[in-house]
């Protein structure tokens, strides 16, 4: 018994050890983290997106259907389309709340190792006077055959 214990405390603590992190971050950061490249994915639904507009360069993967409804599985198999569970990747909804359930998924089941959460979402970014882009701009700019 002892030998087991002893067998399974360093794989223990090499689990807890590449335990992905999950940051909560202000528009500041999410300015310089997005001049810096890191994916911004706006989890909104497209209502949402068309009637506030989204921020420059935002992947939009909704992640919450209007019936309330979560397919994690193609959900998390298009943020993989635009980053991997070694990069880091930032997501931001309305208010920030949605987000901590889908940053959640993303560190704790899929692996991300680095999940920014954009505190105060998309209102906080309008509301600080930052730039909001008409969704119609924002989805022109994907790649034919890709849904960003």
């Amino acid at each position: 018994m002892v030998r087991r214990i002893a067998f399974l405390f360093p794989a223990l603590l090499m689990a807890f050890s590449v335990a992905a992190e999950v940051v909560d971050i202000d528009n500041a950061e999410l300015a310089r983290l997005r001049a810096a490249g890191v994916p911004l994915i706006d989890i909104r639904t497209a209502d949402e997106w068309h009637e506030s507009g989204v921020v420059a360069g935002s992947k939009l993967i909704t992640y919450v259907d209007a019936s309330g409804r979560v397919d994690q599985p193609a959900w998390l198999a298009s943020v993989q389309g635009v980053a991997k569970p070694d990069q880091p990747v930032i997501v931001i909804c309305r208010s920030g709340n949605r987000t901590r359930a889908a940053s959640q998924l993303l560190s704790e089941q899929a692996g991300y190792q680095k999940v920014y959460n954009v505190k105060g979402g998309v209102r906080a970014w309008g509301n600080d006077g930052r730039p909001l882009t008409p969704v119609a701009s924002a989805v022109a700019t994907c790649p034919a055959g890709s849904r960003c």
